[in-house]
């Protein structure tokens, strides 16, 4: 039942391509789709049926989720240079770490930490955020929390690899 739910939050990021960014059918999608996220990890837990499959679907919904958000939201947000810098640090560590676990264990290794969990909230709560916070200033707290999200990340996978 888990995978299913996480299935269908793939699915509702998929609509959310054709929806009109920021309008009310939008929103509608995209707060499902966090419900989805948020229920599918307790389903699992509560129903026994966590399993590794499940970690690495679950991953992959987030990346299409957040993939899709980001080709909607940046054309229409006037994102400073210096923040188009900052993610493509932030997705620079993210992916150095997935090639190390992956190099290292011959496997890709997903890390749901809680500053991850929190650094998964500031991004989903974000959009929601944008008519009434300036966008410098929410953004700065986003990054700030997933630059360390992605550094622990990386000590992460090396105490794993090397433990």
């Amino acid at each position: 039942m888990a995978n299913i739910i996480t299935g269908i939050r793939i699915a509702i990021s998929v609509v959310l391509l054709f929806c009109p960014v920021l309008s009310p059918v939008f929103f509608s999608f995209y707060i499902t789709a966090g419900i989805t996220d948020m229920a599918d990890g307790a389903v699992a837990r509560r129903t026994g049926t966590a399993s590794e499959f499940g970690s690495r679907l679950d991953t992959t919904a987030d990346i299409v989720f957040v993939a899709v958000c980001l080709i909607k939201l940046l054309p229409v947000l006037h994102v400073p240079g210096w923040l188009y810098i900052w993610i493509a640090v932030i997705a620079f560590i993210k992916v150095a770490n997935i090639a190390v676990g992956y190099i290292r264990q011959k496997e890709f290794i997903s890390v749901h930490s809680m500053i991850n969990k929190v650094t998964g909230v500031l991004l989903f709560v974000f959009p929601l955020t944008l008519a009434f916070i300036d966008l410098r200033y929410s953004a700065t707290v986003v990054c700030m929390v997933a630059t360390a999200a992605a550094i622990q990340e990386g000590q992460l996978i090396k105490q794993k690899v090397t433990n």
